[in-house]
């Protein structure tokens, strides 16, 4: 299997990446509203290292409790529904956070199969019993419930609103359903539906109105949000009890100042600025139906098997300007590797328009190598003056599929 390597960006910015003094479209971040570029936050950053200094410099539960902290906790508390919220420094920390706290060897857990590591990492922590239920299958996850649910006291379901890299919806109503019929509770995911769905950008949970249904909700402040952080949203005794035991909250120095303001300007920008996810699923919805591509997120996952494959893409795709990295195991299953398209606010139409024909350009030399030394002397597609060492047929008919 191919190493993974870093890869060196001198700059980001309105969906762009610089690398060794070149300009590349970024296909491959979370910065799904292009917030993180918003003067708003960047204001609101300086504000409070100017007030606060750069660090809370101790844990909540020591000196680094601040008051942003209590208010960015009411805000996001208020936007996703529930009675009271908490912060963590990651998403990542509070979903390992999170579970390990409100599990242990007494419970059961039924977690879908393509959650996230976190996710799982979180479980392994806990010491539950869990199960893995096939992908959005609920007759399965009905299966499971029927055998093992009645063994234990303590029934958990963990599920995404969106799976990071597949791009589907999880199938919380039917969850919701199972519920009603079996004695558990619903832990969900919303790192990749927060900002972008339902009223004001509250996510999934809120526009399939299933919020009062849902016991616990967590997701992140570093994707649509354009900032950083993790957060979970429940009634007061789950946020008491995470306090007091989540071990990834009470050992760690709380969010600095600066990270803590911007979370809460981005909030506001979400009411004042819906016209940035209209535009963004617009988008979405365009780029899927010109790829033949089934579903409505921002995530579009190409799928091309085998790692060379990605790897060429990805590499050919380079050289044309856009910066769109493979997916590839222990990532994603073995035999399923891709190019996952993460679409945000700076991708307008002709963008994707020359990021599709680039595609299909590639496609074609894949299935006849001889074809682009017969082409040599046609104009290079190369939209930010970036050299390209393979041809790639610009004056050719965009084709209709595409």
């Amino acid at each position: 299997m191919p190493k993974r390597r870093l890869r060196k960006i001198e700059l980001k910015v309105n969906g762009k990446v610089y690398i060794d003094q070149k300009e590349y479209i970024n296909f491959s971040s979370n910065d799904y509203l292009g917030l993180s570029q918003h003067p708003r936050l960047k204001i609101a950053s300086i504000i409070a290292t100017e007030k606060y200094g750069t660090s809370s410099a101790s844990s909540r539960l020591l000196s680094g409790d601040l008051e942003i902290h209590h208010q960015l906790e009411e805000d996001i508390a208020k936007l996703k529904g529930k009675e009271k919220g908490l912060v963590f420094n990651s998403g990542y920390q509070a979903n390992i956070g999170i579970i390990s706290a409100i599990c242990n060897k007494d419970s059961v857990i039924f977690v879908d199969r393509l959650c996230h590591a976190s996710i799982i990492d979180g479980i392994l922590l806990s010491k539950a019993r869990f199960f893995r239920f096939l992908h959005n299958d609920m007759n399965h996850l009905e299966s499971l419930l029927k055998k093992e649910g009645k063994n234990f006291k303590d029934a958990w379901v963990i599920t995404e609103s969106i799976f990071s890299m597949d791009g589907d919806k999880g199938i919380l109503s039917d969850i919701v359903s199972l519920k009603e019929r079996y004695d558990f509770s619903i832990f969900v995911d919303e790192a990749h539906a927060t900002g972008i769905f339902g009223r004001d950008g509250a996510g999934l949970i809120d526009e399939f109105n299933l919020t009062s249904k849902i016991d616990l909700i967590m997701g992140t402040f570093s994707k649509a949000l354009g900032s950083f952080g993790g957060y979970v949203v429940s009634n007061k005794e789950t946020i008491e009890l995470l306090i007091n035991k989540s071990r990834g909250f009470i050992y760690s120095t709380s969010l600095p100042p600066s990270v803590i303001s911007a979370s809460i300007e981005a909030i506001k920008i979400l009411k004042d600025e819906p016209e940035r996810r209209k535009v963004l699923l617009e988008n979405t919805r365009y780029f899927r139906e010109k790829l033949k591509i089934d579903g409505e997120t921002q995530i579009v996952p190409l799928i091309l098997g085998d790692e060379e494959k990605a790897i060429s893409l990805s590499n050919y795709l380079l050289e044309n300007g856009f910066f769109c990295l493979p997916i590839m195991p222990p990532t994603v299953p073995k035999n399923s590797c891709r190019i996952r398209f993460s679409l945000c606010f700076y991708h307008k139409k002709d963008i994707l328009d020359r990021l599709m024909k680039a595609i299909y350009n590639w496609r074609r030399w894949e299935l006849n190598p001889g074809f682009s030394k017969a082409q040599s002397l046609l104009t290079r597609f190369s939209p930010n003056k970036i050299s390209c060492s393979r041809p790639c047929f610009a004056r050719l008919q965009f084709p209709s599929i595409l």
